[in-house]
């Protein structure tokens, strides 16, 4: 029986697959490209021809003499992710249904917002994390992406037509846990940091304590978004499992622990779900948690959605207004995330895996 080929790999030639080069950073390109006795010169021309100018064939690559483009559309491939479906929201997002080399799929969302544009990425082909708020946990854990799949999803909508351009920001809110695919979104951002300040990216956790710790010691470290939701373990627990494993004590004593620049905060994400985290003395709660630690609050409305069911509603307008000024009393920074995308399942928890069947969440004790 034919062994299953590791992810990212495409196209066999010559009884092997072809490598990919698109999540390799320079150095191990260069690498890769040693059999061919390519100069480091032309390693660099390959390099800044795949990340500068978004080339997606070698033959694009007429810099390079037509001998060496042959021996490598032969050796290696730039494996972009396949647009199966694009939708385009009222509001201009762009939700992209990627198919990856092996048939696993993806969404990743482009939100602009006046010239800059922000892009959602996903880290793994599903989530295992099962937390209840969100629509890719429902179908449960797909597998991690390598380094190339991710920054695949920058390049194919960076230099969709119409390009987006440089003006990016890129938040790692997608399908998947980040910290349960380290290795590869920090290989991945090896490459990314080369064309994105490490200030306009941010690695959303939903309190992975390894992965914040490993995060910490990194010399140039994105922006940290950890999703907290409830104010107190019980609640928390019964929306998100992982809390019985990380518990609100040990998540916070981690955070207290990691190194920020001067000037720069954690963003502490608050779903609200109406009549179950949305009272002012949930609000109070919140303030007290997170008292004397540089933080940022951003409020996200549940975002409904039919595999959800009714249970996941968001609170009126004015209740969400009351929780925020709340906070603002209480001398907390705090924002109200903006709903993007919504009309084509876009925004903040339905990003989904097509080709599936529902696994359905396992049984909780949340109750509304």
């Amino acid at each position: 029986m034919a062994s299953t080929p590791p992810a990212g790999a495409v196209a066999p030639v010559d009884g092997g697959p072809r490598t990919d080069l698109l999540g390799l950073p320079l150095a191990a390109l260069e690498a890769a490209l040693q059999p061919l006795a390519v100069e480091r010169f032309r390693a660099r021309q390959i390099y800044q021809a795949i990340h500068q100018r978004g080339a997606r064939t070698f033959a694009e690559m007429t810099e390079l003499g037509k001998a060496l483009r042959g021996e490598l559309e032969r050796r290696h491939v730039i494996a972009l992710p396949r647009i199966d479906t694009l939708e385009r929201s009222l509001d201009g997002t762009r939700k992209y249904l990627f198919t990856l080399a092996d048939g696993a799929t993806v969404e990743t969302v482009d939100i602009p917002d006046r010239g800059r544009h922000t892009l959602c990425l996903s880290s793994q082909a599903g989530c295992a994390l099962a937390c209840a708020f969100c629509v890719t946990g429902y179908w449960g854990a797909g597998r991690n992406l390598s380094p190339g799949e991710i920054v695949g999803q920058v390049h194919a909508v960076r230099f969709d037509d119409p390009p987006v351009g440089a003006s990016l920001n890129l938040v790692f809110m997608g399908m998947g846990e980040p910290f349960l695919n380290l290795d590869a979104v920090r290989g991945a951002l090896d490459i990314l940091l080369e064309f994105v300040s490490h200030r306009r990216v941010t690695v959303s956790t939903a309190g992975v304590i390894p992965g914040i710790e490993a995060m910490a010691a990194w010399p140039r470290r994105p922006n940290l978004a950890v999703s907290l939701h409830a104010p107190d373990d019980e609640r928390r627990s019964a929306i998100m499992p992982i809390n019985r494993t990380y518990p609100l004590a040990d998540l916070l004593a981690a955070l207290r622990g990691y190194p920020l620049e001067r000037g720069r905060r954690v963003t502490y994400e608050y779903i609200l779900i109406r009549g179950f985290n949305d009272a002012l003395r949930d609000a109070d709660a919140l303030v007290r948690l997170l008292r004397g630690m540089p933080a940022k609050v951003n409020l996200i409305p549940t975002n409904p959605d039919a595999v959800l069911g009714e249970r996941m509603t968001p609170p009126e307008p004015a209740v969400v207004e009351a929780f925020h000024r709340r906070l603002l009393d209480h001398g907390m920074t705090s924002t109200v995330r903006r709903r993007r995308g919504d009309d084509v399942s876009a925004a903040c928890g339905q990003l989904r895996a097509h080709g599936r069947a529902p696994r359905g969440f396992r049984r909780s004790n949340l109750s509304l």
